[in-house]
């Protein structure tokens, strides 16, 4: 993603977190997604249940996409969450957006939010 644009962000788990994504990356065979929580996701302790998240995506040219695993984990300050999560396959390399759809799973609850991404190194559509 181009620093010219701010960073795509949606409030998710009923307001209550920030998600930020920080970039797409692109590789051979899948793509990485990477995010920050502010304030930090509950990690299972003090009688709070873990979340855990899973992704779907599609792209502008009609692809769509799986999850293939991530982490995620407290950063050094403690004060956000930091993490990572992978879909399969290789985004198709006509494709300009992706469309992410990630859905935090928490206390048998499903809360999604669906983010448009702009696809590295993709050409500008042509009007």
């Amino acid at each position: 993603m181009n620093s010219r644009h701010s960073r795509p962000t949606a409030l998710i788990l009923d307001g209550r977190h920030e998600l930020v994504v920080d970039s797409l990356s692109l590789d051979e065979d899948s793509f990485t997604v990477r995010y920050t929580v502010r304030p930090p996701l509950p990690e299972g302790n003090e009688g709070e249940s873990l979340v855990l998240l899973a992704l779907e995506a599609r792209d502008d040219v009609g692809n769509e996409y799986t999850d293939w695993g991530g982490a995620y984990g407290l950063s050094e300050d403690g004060g956000q969450t930091d993490g990572t999560i992978t879909g399969q396959p290789a985004v198709a390399p006509s494709a300009r957006v992706l469309t992410v759809r990630l859905t935090f799973l928490r206390e048998g609850r499903e809360y999604p939010c669906e983010l448009p991404l702009e696809v590295p190194g993709a050409r500008p559509a042509s009007d």
